[in-house]
């Protein structure tokens, strides 16, 4: 081999390692935002697999003559901080994408060593390449996944961070169109302020505090949305009062009956879970995994809706 092909393949190891030490750090940060235990050890597991290709890139420097370069785990580092910080500023999407990006720089580099080690015949180098393919494919597979699940309307894998979440309502409001007539306002205004009689009352008669505070407010906003959306919708104005009811079944306070399951509240688990299978519109798979985090909370069933919701995700990406 030449000192030029050398080189060549020395830079392109050292590169990928970097990028892998930054892979590393993000992983370890999307680790909070995940919405299921299932996928929080799924995402260590990726921060743990991205360690040993790190290892391994390391050894393949070193074979080669080369010297990994001792700053790349801090660069990674700082690199990952800096992308955090930014990814706060961003719509969800936005920093998915950002992390798509890393991936396919990473399959695109892997792709690369794996023609320049066999054209110069390191057959450990494109062993090592071919990891890195199947690692970084699966990896870009995930994350088309997760933002196809957030383009349904989610819930995706991974949560929104509180910034990105007021980033893309904001973004939202400002694309809805709303026609709202002025009677209607004003009397779903009107609903919103007759609720704090309700809480005064209740502080009169010497309850605690506390749990009044939490559970009239939190009734008084659900019951509030709920009589919103009706007075707007009988007002004639279908768009703002679709946009009240995605809040309160993104909220998961829909009534049982408005639920896409019959007798929903009925079903035990086993029962449940076969129902959600057989759910295809995402907005029906959405309703269940909010009603069921806000009431029931039976893990197997909101892991089976993300499941179901994943799974329709890839058809519509392309991925199945």
């Amino acid at each position: 081999m030449s000192t030029r092909d050398t080189t060549t393949l020395l830079a392109q190891l050292r590169a990928v390692l970097e990028l892998t030490n930054t892979e590393i750090q993000i992983a370890e940060t999307r680790i909070a935002q995940a919405r299921t235990e299932a996928v929080r050890r799924e995402l260590s597991a990726n921060a743990d697999n991205a360690r040993v290709r790190a290892e391994a890139v390391e050894a393949a420097i070193r074979e080669l003559g080369g010297v990994p370069e001792l700053i790349g785990p801090f660069l990674g580092r700082a690199a990952a901080a800096v992308k955090a910080m930014v990814d706060q500023a961003q719509p969800f999407d936005e920093a998915l994408l950002g992390d798509l990006a890393l991936e396919h720089q990473l399959l695109d580099r892997a792709r690369y060593i794996k023609v320049l080690a066999t054209t110069t015949q390191q057959r450990d180098v494109v062993a090592l390449a071919e990891r890195l393919i199947t690692a970084h494919s699966a990896t870009v597979d995930w994350l088309t996944t997760v933002l196809a699940e957030d383009a349904l309307g989610g819930p995706a894998a991974l949560r929104r961070t509180p910034l990105q979440a007021a980033t893309g309502t904001a973004v939202k409001l400002v694309n809805i169109p709303v026609t709202l007539s002025a009677r209607g306002l004003d009397r779903a205004l009107d609903t919103v302020r007759a609720t704090s009689p309700a809480l005064g009352e209740l502080l009169a008669q010497g309850a605690h505090a506390g749990d009044v505070v939490v559970k009239t407010l939190t009734a008084s906003r659900d019951a509030a949305l709920e009589t919103a959306e009706q007075v707007t919708r009988r007002e004639g104005a279908d768009a703002a009062a679709d946009a009240l009811h995605s809040i309160r079944t993104a909220t998961g306070v829909l009534e049982p009956g408005e639920l896409p399951i019959d007798d929903y509240d009925d079903l035990n688990v086993t029962q449940a879970v076969a129902m959600v299978k057989e759910l295809t519109e995402p907005a029906d798979i959405r309703a269940i995994i909010a009603y069921e985090e806000a009431n029931k909370n039976r893990h197997g069933v909101v892991s089976a809706a993300q499941t179901r919701l994943a799974a329709i995700a890839q058809e519509v990406a392309g991925l199945s």
